[in-house]
């Protein structure tokens, strides 16, 4: 009787992996950020990349840090925001668990509150000790979603 391989990938490496590739979708040149919801099942329930929103022209929009106007943080649509949105009608998404390469900021831990995602794996935390994340801590503190930092192996993905 042959047995099944080893080293396949766990399902936070799959899920990961995912949220990572739909990361290299972004054309920000600063940050590029992917998100994966998975339900129960761990079925992808949908995925979102950081970007500008449907119909808006990027190549009209700032992608700078900038000032007034010329700052991509009034137009950018973020990568959890997006995979919400993203989701396909009906979709339920209360239960799911979010995979996000950045831990998620005060206005986008609201909209992951508001659909009922009970869990959260982020990959990096660079805004750690910014405003917006003590905000989003707090909010997942009150509100009983678990959040972890990712700490199986990195996917490695090639492409050619």
């Amino acid at each position: 009787m042959e047995h099944k391989r080893s080293g396949y990938i766990s399902w936070d490496e799959y899920f990961m992996g995912i949220a990572i590739y739909s990361a290299m979708r972004s054309k920000d040149p600063g940050t590029q950020v992917g998100a994966c919801i998975v339900d129960s099942e761990n079925k992808v329930v949908s995925i979102g990349y950081n970007g500008m929103p449907i119909g808006c022209n990027d190549d009209e929009l700032p992608w700078g840090h900038g000032t007034g106007l010329d700052s991509k943080y009034l137009y950018v649509c973020h990568a959890e925001f997006n995979a919400i949105l993203n989701a396909r009608s009906g979709a339920q998404l209360k239960g799911c668990h979010l995979y996000v390469t950045l831990f998620p900021c005060n206005e986008c831990a609201k909209a992951i509150i508001q659909t009922g995602i009970k869990e959260i794996t982020f990959l990096d935390n660079k805004y750690e000790n910014s405003i917006e994340c003590q905000a989003s801590r707090k909010m997942f503190d009150m509100a009983g979603i678990k959040y972890r930092i990712y700490e199986a192996r990195r996917p490695k993905i090639e492409m050619e």
